[in-house]
C-alpha cells in the first residue's frame, strides 16, 4: 500500500459512532484500516472473507463495509451483489484491479464507491465520510463547503484558503456551485458545460484543471476534485 498508516490512541468511542465492516484477506491491511479509522471516530469490525463478514452481520448492524474484492472462496464482487439484494448497507470496495470493466463490474453490482489499492487514507477518509454523508437525512443547506484548508462560500461564490481570498472566474464559481449541490456525486461534463459547441468538454477539462490547482495541494494527484471516468467529475468534501 502506498498508504503510511500511523496508529494513534483515541479515547473510547461512543455507542453511535458509525461501524465499519473491514472485509479483507490481508491481516496486516485489515489491522492497518482498523487502526487508521478508529483513530477517525469509526468502531471497526473486521473480517478476513465473505463467510466472516456473514457471520459478523448476522449479529451487528453496520454503517458501511469497506470490502476488498479479490479473496478466497467468493469474492467481493460475489457478497456485494448479495448484500445490496438483502440488507440496505453502503458498500465501497478497495481494489487492486484498475482497468475500467472491473470497476463497472463493482458498481454494477450496487456499490456505492471503490477506491482502487495503493491507496491514499486520507482519500480513503473522504470517500466513506461522503457515502455516509449521502445516506443521511437532508439538513438545512450549508453555507460554506471544507477541502483542507480551502473554504467555498456557496452563497457568496468565494474562495478562501486559510486567510487568503483565491479569485474564480464566474465559470469556476457556477462550476463550485453545481458541485457544492452534488457533494460525493458524479456530475457529467455536459452539465459543467453552458457551451454546445465541439470542443466544449476539452474546455471543461481546462477548467478543472484550474480549479485544481487552487483547492488541491497537488493538483496532479488530486484528493478532493477527481476524475470519474467515462462519466465526469465528482467532489468530495470535509
Amino acid at each position: 500500500m502506498k498508504t503510511t498508516i500511523s496508529a494513534v490512541r483515541v479515547e473510547p468511542l461512543p455507542d453511535n459512532a458509525p461501524h465499519i465492516l473491514v472485509v479483507d484477506d490481508d491481516q496486516k491491511i485489515r489491522a492497518l484500516l482498523g487502526r487508521f479509522l478508529t483513530s477517525n471516530g469509526f468502531r471497526v469490525t473486521e473480517a478476513a472473507d465473505a463467510a466472516a463478514a456473514r457471520a459478523s452481520m448476522r449479529g451487528l448492524s453496520f454503517d458501511l463495509v469497506l470490502l476488498d474484492v479479490m479473496m478466497p472462496g467468493e469474492s467481493g464482487l460475489s457478497l456485494a451483489r448479495d448484500l445490496k439484494e438483502t440488507r440496505p448497507v453502503p458498500i465501497c470496495m478497495l481494489t487492486a484491479l484498475a482497468e475500467t470493466e472491473d470497476r463497472i463490474s463493482g458498481l454494477e453490482a450496487g456499490v456505492d464507491d471503490y477506491v482502487s489499492k495503493p491507496f491514499e487514507p486520507r482519500e480513503l477518509l473522504l470517500r466513506i465520510r461522503n457515502i455516509l454523508r449521502r445516506g443521511q437525512t437532508p439538513s438545512t443547506p450549508r453555507d460554506d463547503i471544507r477541502m483542507g484548508p480551502c473554504v467555498f462560500n456557496i452563497a457568496r461564490g468565494e474562495l478562501r484558503r486559510d486567510d487568503d481570498s483565491i479569485k474564480l472566474t464566474e465559470r469556476e464559481r457556477d462550476m463550485m456551485r453545481l458541485f457544492a449541490q452534488r457533494i460525493g456525486t458524479a456530475v457529467p461534463r455536459h452539465e459543467l458545460s453552458n457551451d454546445d459547441s465541439t470542443g466544449s468538454e476539452r474546455a471543461i477539462d481546462v477548467q478543472i484543471n484550474r480549479l485544481r490547482r487552487k483547492i488541491e495541494a497537488d493538483p496532479s494527484n488530486p484528493v478532493y476534485l477527481q476524475t470519474v471516468r467515462g462519466k465526469g467529475y465528482i467532489l468530495y468534501i470535509d
